[in-house]
């Protein structure tokens, strides 16, 4: 993401309601081409942003015009360019977005008293703002998307950069993984699954309510604080099992049979169904592992070691062999970093576990073994790594880092596209900005003609 358009996304992110300022008596400030910018439209995003931290450089009575304007300029664009928004996309990423505000504020209720204003006005304010982020992208991906760099323009670009322009790389490495799931005991199975009947039973019955049982014993902690409420959700927000029980739920005072995913079991109450979107309660128990099938699995991986380092067997022939995680076991191991799409990890983007264990180890050493939290599952699992590679501190080279300079290249290059593009548009386009509202040292001065 370019520099701007985060800048640009911060103030749109700002942005959800006009209603908290009902004191402030509204003008035009500006117009830009045929849409006017509302004074109380500044004065709510200056609230909003100092509400949530968002640090802005400049005086906001200032930043913030100029950004809604560069915002009309993109949507204008879009609009003659026959640009839209997803509407699927766009659905649901107003469900993913309330949800969290939700997780953070603790419940529905106190989400409608902040905002001061009920539920489906908020996600109605959330719908637009989202499909201008979703317009504001593509309208930007379009016009960069032609700018493609030979390796013979990103050689040069390279060699022209001073020593201290060259991007710093931080150490990275690569991490091979073997995992050992240890089994559940049937008697633990059996107990948890008890216990959800039982709160089943409690809130058909009537004796309970399903989202008091949810904020005590649930064991996903961020819904268990809404009474077990997920939120808004399409079929494939949900694993396949829990979304097979959750749509096929029609009674909202019944109360789902148990239901097993790689998270543990769960037992589920529909809220509401919206098409292909339902709003449902759960209550999570995940089984525990037993401390002596714990050491079980732990005596294998120092066995599995000992083969590896006494050369009996290779580490990759040890992950096809034992390895459990389904994510790594066909790639003899390696892990694969979900922030760039590669096998290297900086420190901090390992699992914690993983990180300060191969923090000191050699290329090529095994660890001991040792216990962890599957970030995926959020359950207990037994491991053993390897460290395959290493690339200590560096100034980028072409060598090693052909994709990082390339990317570093593009980016100017879309950034500077973008900036003589709004320069351009500023020229093409009606502005008038009311006087009180000029006396601005603006990134773009060509706003006051």
């Amino acid at each position: 993401m370019m520099k701007k358009t985060k800048i640009l996304l911060a103030v749109l992110w700002a942005t959800l309601t006009l209603s908290a300022q009902k004191n402030v008596i509204d003008e035009v400030i500006w117009v830009v081409g045929d849409e006017a910018i509302l004074r109380s439209e500044v004065e709510e995003q200056r609230l909003r942003a100092q509400y949530e931290g968002i640090k802005m450089d400049g005086d906001p009575y200032c930043v913030i015009p100029e950004q809604i304007a560069i915002q009309k300029l993109f949507l204008h664009q879009a609009e003659l360019d026959s640009i839209v928004a997803n509407e699927s996309s766009v659905a649901t990423q107003v469900d993913m977005r309330i949800n969290y505000f939700i997780s953070q504020i603790g419940s529905t209720e106190k989400l409608e008293e902040y905002f001061r204003k009920p539920l489906s006005e908020i996600r109605q304010d959330m719908d637009e703002l989202v499909r201008n982020q979703m317009i504001i992208q593509q309208m930007q991906q379009k016009l960069v998307g032609d700018l493609k760099s030979t390796p013979a323009e990103i050689r040069n670009f390279y060699e022209q950069l001073p020593p201290d322009s060259i991007p710093l790389i931080p150490t990275q490495v690569e991490v091979q993984i073997i995992t050992l799931d240890p089994p559940v005991p049937t008697e633990e199975v059996d107990r948890i699954k008890e216990r959800l009947r039982e709160y089943a039973d409690r809130v058909n019955n009537g004796t309970a309510s399903f989202s008091m049982l949810a904020r005590l014993y649930s064991e996903d902690p961020q819904s268990a604080v809404r009474g077990g409420e997920l939120g808004f959700m399409g079929r494939g927000q949900l694993v396949p099992e829990f979304a097979t029980v959750a749509f096929s739920l029609t009674d909202p005072n019944h109360v789902s049979r148990v239901v097993e995913t790689e998270f543990g079991y769960h037992i589920i109450q529909l809220i509401e169904r919206k098409g292909e979107r339902v709003n449902c309660r759960h209550i999570l128990l995940r089984p525990r592992i037993s401390e002596m099938d714990k050491q079980k699995a732990i005596q294998q991986l120092d066995s599995i070691a000992t083969l590896v380092r006494s050369e009996k067997i290779t580490f990759d022939q040890a992950v096809m062999i034992y390895s459990q995680d389904k994510n790594t076991v066909m790639n003899a191991g390696l892990m694969s970093n979900a922030n760039t799409g590669t096998s290297k990890f900086e420190y901090q983007e390992l699992p914690q576990e993983i990180a300060k264990v191969v923090y000191n180890m050699k290329i090529g050493e095994i660890s001991e073994p040792f216990t962890m939290m599957d970030p995926t599952k959020n359950k207990e699992v037994c491991v053993l790594v390897k460290l395959k590679s290493k690339t200590e501190t560096h100034r980028a080279n072409l060598k090693d880092d052909y994709q990082t300079i390339k990317q570093y290249l593009e980016s100017k290059r879309n950034d500077q596209f973008i900036h003589d593009w709004i320069i351009q548009k500023q020229k093409d386009t009606y502005i008038d900005i009311a006087p009180e509202w000029r006396n601005c040292d603006f990134q773009y001065p060509g706003w006051i003609k």
